[in-house]
């Protein structure tokens, strides 16, 4: 069982990461993001951050992980696109992550760790190590723990009932439905290292899709049902690539190939694109994460990857992209804010022509 770390480091310089090989910036004459988005708008505030944002099938709400200054660790939150207000989905206590919209819009899932039950004590020691920090003028880089008592909840938005999809012993998160929402991709250290995992959407039928050293984690599948996109740091330890997987776990394809880390990859809901945030980490110092998106072929049982374009080139770091339903709107997490915390913000996408 694992119970380690992976550190994530989010900063505020500009970069050129490599993709594939070939290195792919910002094209003179103006801001990269200037020919994908439109009016960019913050769509959070009040949290000390908030960030990984899903739609719902409709369009017209968000569902996304927030901390308030009153407790440690994310809660779960869904929100109105349209002047709405925060409203608490996951029980309030123990950490919180990975929620996701079922295509039907009356439940949610999501990864929590409140049955814990050694919860006051993890709690504790957050709290503590949150006022030493404080105390100490200390800011930590992005951090995530494995918490071994993390398990996937499904809540019935109508009744508010709640029901524990996973109880395996380890960590089970990292979840999201797939288009018909007969199926869950997520990713469990049940195996002794975080591998990528199908269930059916009651939680039977799990069937393990990795099983690689190191770590596969944030899965989705893609919307014909065919392929499993992902983040894995097989080359090197802690440097996330992005990878797609057959559904039958039969064919793995490579997708990036640089000395950095590539992460939060997710399907264009129509065309066939994908994005995700990514930052070159060869050089000194600490890279600023950007948005880049690729246009794909599948031609049989192959999957190709094709040209890589750079979406945002802000020197305030984007991570953590994902599309609206109708592919018109994308929404990120952002320290573009005036304060500088981790918001989620939203703009029109355009494609490129």
């Amino acid at each position: 069982m694992i119970i380690g770390r992976r550190k994530i480091e989010l900063a505020a310089l500009m970069f050129g990461v490599l993709v594939a090989g070939v290195a792919f910036a910002a094209e003179a004459g103006g801001p990269a993001e200037a020919r994908f988005l439109d009016n960019p708008r913050q769509v959070t505030s009040g949290f000390v951050k908030a960030g990984e944002g899903y739609f719902s099938p409709d369009g017209t709400e968000i569902i996304y992980q927030a901390i308030t200054r009153e407790y440690p660790f994310y809660q779960i939150y869904r929100q109105a696109l349209d002047g709405g207000h925060p409203r608490l989905v996951s029980t309030s206590r123990g950490r919180t992550t990975c929620s996701y919209f079922h295509p039907s819009g009356t439940k949610v899932i999501f990864a929590s760790s409140h049955l814990d039950p050694n919860l006051e004590q993890t709690e504790k020691a957050a709290r503590e190590k949150q006022a030493a920090d404080k105390k100490s003028g200390r800011h930590r880089h992005y951090e995530w723990v494995f918490d071994p008592y993390m398990d996937i909840f499904e809540k019935d938005l109508a009744t508010g009932r709640l029901r524990r999809l996973t109880d395996a012993p380890g960590y089970d998160a990292e979840c999201a439905y797939s288009k018909d929402g007969q199926k869950i991709a997520f990713c469990s250290t049940r195996d002794g290292d975080p591998d990528l995992y199908i269930m059916d959407a009651d939680g039977s039928h799990v069937r393990q899709l990795t099983n690689q050293p190191g770590y596969d984690g944030g899965p989705f599948i893609s919307p014909d049902g065919r392929w499993v996109v992902y983040r894995t740091d097989r080359k090197k330890k802690d440097y996330l690539q992005i990878h797609v997987i057959s559904i039958d776990g039969k064919t793995d394809v490579t997708l990036t190939n640089t000395n950095g880390v590539n992460w939060a990859p997710y399907w264009h809901p129509t065309k066939p694109y994908l994005i995700w945030a990514g930052a070159d980490h060869s050089k000194p110092g600490r890279p600023n994460y950007d948005l880049w998106l690729m246009r794909y072929e599948i031609d049989g049982n192959q999957f190709i990857p094709g040209e890589v374009k750079r979406v945002t080139d802000h020197p305030a770091a984007d991570v953590l992209p994902v599309f609206s339903p109708d592919g018109h709107k994308l929404m990120w997490t952002s320290t573009r804010t005036a304060d500088g915390s981790s918001q989620l913000w939203i703009a029109g996408f355009h494609l490129p022509k």
